[in-house]
């Protein structure tokens, strides 16, 4: 799958969805696969599965295990890379045999963890040193630690906003849109980049904003007590409003239906697409594309989404996939033992150009304009996660699945009948029944 399993384990992360697995749980229910004292004593044979195909097969995680048996030699660690992580971990979750370490499916209900994964340690004693801790929080144990974490913003090619006249971040997204335009006139490339065809590029990254227009790390969840999250001054309002803008004002590429992530990341690094709405993550992937393609790859930046609260840009921070330790496992310590290696000293985080799950380590390089430009970083609360995904599926909006957004893509250019005004109406009106229905 390549690299591109990078992205599509960012569908994941925004929101957990309600619906539970099949069976499970139950075995060793009240044990903590707790952090080894030291590696003397720690052994057995562990299965990690894990999205990445591409490092599987290309052998980066063969590297990565030889790394960790020089601490711990008698841990013998194997993977299993899997192309429909998803798919195939929700079926294998039915049985005891879904692996020692593996990343928590979306599909899995929050407050169905314990019955499926082994706590790692009392959520307050965590907090102190992981971020995203809330993310797996049940009942004051966490249940995950993050494989690493995401700032949302947009990327784009800063030769070419230079080559516009365009400098300077925009502020508001009126800013935005006219230097789009000025992209379009001066360039003659492709201002924005919608990745309408592939789908996934609407949906977290764009959902992930919500806290960055408010600057506030509360704002996710406190969709589970707002009747109508699409009404003006309302994050969701603002990015919605935002996309519909780009398409409506002909910004983004002529044809969506053809759209194509893959390519589109040279498209990016060949000056010939201006921007586009993705996670951190993002950024190493397209200064790659740009060096395969023979361009520079100093030229792909990071912009925050254009708004300022009090005259600061801000960034939300959010969890990616979550490792935890099958409750069924033989081998907990094992399993601990590879989780907390791979967080702390596998550097996979710095690798991949991404926020590590660690307090003591500062933003990335992909960051550093964030950093030298005081962007606000704001860690998203998950609190409400669950409330929030049962109002979601209630309302059959899907924050998180394209169809929403590709609509609002299709009345914009024109090819289905409305208007913004109205989908924010009806978007409104199912969110508060929905609220209604599951008595949030």
């Amino acid at each position: 799958m390549g690299k591109r399993t990078l992205s599509v384990a960012l569908l994941a992360t925004t929101m957990l969805t309600v619906a539970g697995c099949g069976a499970g749980g139950g075995a060793d229910a009240g044990e903590t696969a707790a952090a080894p004292v030291n590696p003397d004593g720690v052994s057995g044979d562990i299965t990690v599965l894990t999205n990445r195909t591409d490092l599987v097969e290309d052998g980066t995680m063969k590297k990565y295990a030889a790394e960790f048996n020089k601490t711990y030699p008698d841990v013998k660690v194997e993977f299993e890379g899997l192309t429909d992580y998803e798919g195939e971990v929700k079926i294998r979750m039915n049985t005891e045999d879904y692996g020692d370490v593996l990343l928590i499916p979306s599909a899995v209900a929050k407050g169905d963890y314990p019955k499926f994964f082994a706590p790692l340690g009392e959520t307050s004693s965590m907090e102190p040193k992981y971020r995203f801790t809330d993310k797996t929080d049940v009942g004051g144990r966490t249940y995950g630690i993050a494989t690493f974490g995401t700032a949302n913003g947009l990327v784009y090619n800063k030769a070419l906003w230079k080559k516009a006249g365009i400098t300077d971040w925009p502020t508001t997204t009126g800013r935005f849109l006219d230097d789009l335009e000025a992209v379009k006139e001066k360039t003659g490339a492709t201002p924005y980049y919608t990745n309408f065809k592939d789908g996934w590029p609407l949906e977290s990254p764009w959902t992930n904003g919500v806290g960055s227009i408010s600057c506030d790390s509360q704002a996710s969840d406190k969709l589970a007590a707002m009747d109508e999250p699409w009404t003006e001054g309302n994050d969701l309002n603002t990015l919605d409003t935002l996309l519909y803008d780009i398409v409506h004002e002909k910004l983004s590429e002529k044809d969506p239906a053809t759209t194509n992530w893959e390519s589109s990341k040279t498209l990016l690094a060949k000056g010939r697409v201006g921007s586009m709405m993705l996670g951190s993550w993002a950024v190493n992937q397209m200064r790659d594309a740009a060096e395969a393609a023979g361009q520079n790859p100093d030229d792909i930046g990071f912009m925050p989404v254009p708004s300022q609260k009090n005259g600061t840009f801000c960034a939300t921070l959010v969890s990616d996939y979550q490792q935890a330790v099958n409750i069924h496992s033989d081998h907990k310590e094992a399993a601990r033992a590879w989780i907390d290696w791979f967080t702390e000293k596998s550097g996979y985080a710095a690798e991949e150009g991404a926020v590590s799950a660690l307090k003591s380590e500062g933003m990335p390089e992909t960051l550093q304009d964030y950093v030298d430009n005081d962007v606000k970083m704001i860690e998203r609360s998950e609190a409400k996660t669950a409330d929030v995904n049962a109002i979601d599926n209630a309302s059959e909006i899907g924050l998180n699945k394209p169809d929403y957004r590709k609509k609002l893509i299709d009345i914009a250019r024109g090819v289905t009948d409305g208007s913004l005004e109205g989908y924010f109406d009806d978007l409104n009106k199912r969110w508060s029944a929905a609220r209604q229905t599951v008595g949030s």
